[in-house]
């Protein structure tokens, strides 16, 4: 979703994890072996992704909201949704401007463009993290995910390989009647039937929006 604005995705080619070991910067163990690796890594992100400016596939879905109850379920952690406009996002994997306690993880704080240091503490005196749901560990907004998708009418499903679970799994809440698109320009098969639009984000968004015009009579949600 937000490759087109510059930041680099973790899977592709060339992306993230091609210069970075997973275990070493997005995992406990990670954390645990070199904190300070970790926080410059994510430091560099958080830096990298305000530096960048929402694409025209964020402000189409922002402008949805004109006609539908939108809400958008990411695995990004960047707030290019945000600052689009969209008012309803669910970070399902975490946020870069938000920083948690290792002490306790429902002590968050909003950090905004702020890196996170060794010594930065949080109320409670203990070190904090980046609030980013690392390999391993529980997915905290998953049964929210799964609510949303469940009661959807319309669902639509972009640049995401379907690889990664359980954010692959959510199109299965999808309720039988829903109308369900997939925007990719390399689309991974699936079970469910849905209207594939095989575009890049930008491109996509674009299709979606004249396809919903076309077709749509009252939406709901």
């Amino acid at each position: 979703m937000s490759a087109e604005s510059g930041l680099s995705t973790f899977r592709d080619k060339n992306g993230l994890w091609e210069n970075h070991s997973i275990h070493d910067v997005a995992s406990p163990e990670g954390w645990e072996k070199d904190r300070e690796l970790v926080l410059n890594f994510y430091n560099e992100r958080r830096r990298k992704m305000w530096d960048c400016q929402p694409n025209a596939g964020h402000l189409g879905l922002a402008q949805l909201e004109a006609n539908y109850a939108v809400e958008i379920v990411t695995q990004n952690i960047d707030n290019l949704h945000e600052r689009a406009g969209s008012t309803r996002v669910l970070h399902l994997h975490g946020e870069l401007t938000k920083a948690r306690s290792t002490l306790d993880p429902e002590l968050i704080s909003d950090i905004s463009n702020q890196d996170i240091l060794i010594g930065s503490k949080c109320a409670r005196g203990s070190q904090l993290r980046p609030h980013i749901v690392w390999f391993g560990e529980d997915v905290p907004l998953f049964q929210r995910a799964t609510e949303i998708v469940g009661a959807a009418d319309i669902v639509v499903i972009i640049g995401t390989s379907l690889s990664v679970y359980p954010a692959a799994s959510l199109v299965d809440f999808a309720p039988r009647d829903a109308r369900v698109f997939l925007i990719d320009p390399k689309p991974n098969p699936t079970k469910r039937q849905l209207t594939v639009i095989a575009a890049t984000a930008t491109e996509g968004v674009a299709q979606l929006i004249r396809l919903l015009d076309e077709t749509n009579t009252t939406p709901k949600s």
